[in-house]
């Protein structure tokens, strides 16, 4: 699934294809915010993590799962 994160003072976001669920992604994102983490830590697909200061979101938008396309119309 693909998630989008917002950072202050940044002029880019973070976007990250993420093996992890919805509510999983969604349930580290209240910890950060709710002051239970100092960071909101991710985890992409291929392993790498990503990690982003709690009071430095600005916003984050987790997309939908999606199935793997395979074949010609993958590309």
């Amino acid at each position: 699934m693909e998630v989008k994160i917002g950072v202050q003072n940044a002029a880019r976001e973070i976007v990250l294809e993420s093996s992890q669920s919805a509510d999983e992604v969604e349930s580290a994102v209240a910890a950060a915010l709710d002051g239970s983490a100092k960071l909101l830590k991710l985890t992409d697909e291929h392993g790498r993590k990503v990690l982003v200061p709690a009071e430095r979101l600005a916003y984050v938008e987790i997309g939908e799962q999606t199935a793997r396309k395979v074949g010609f119309g993958a590309i």
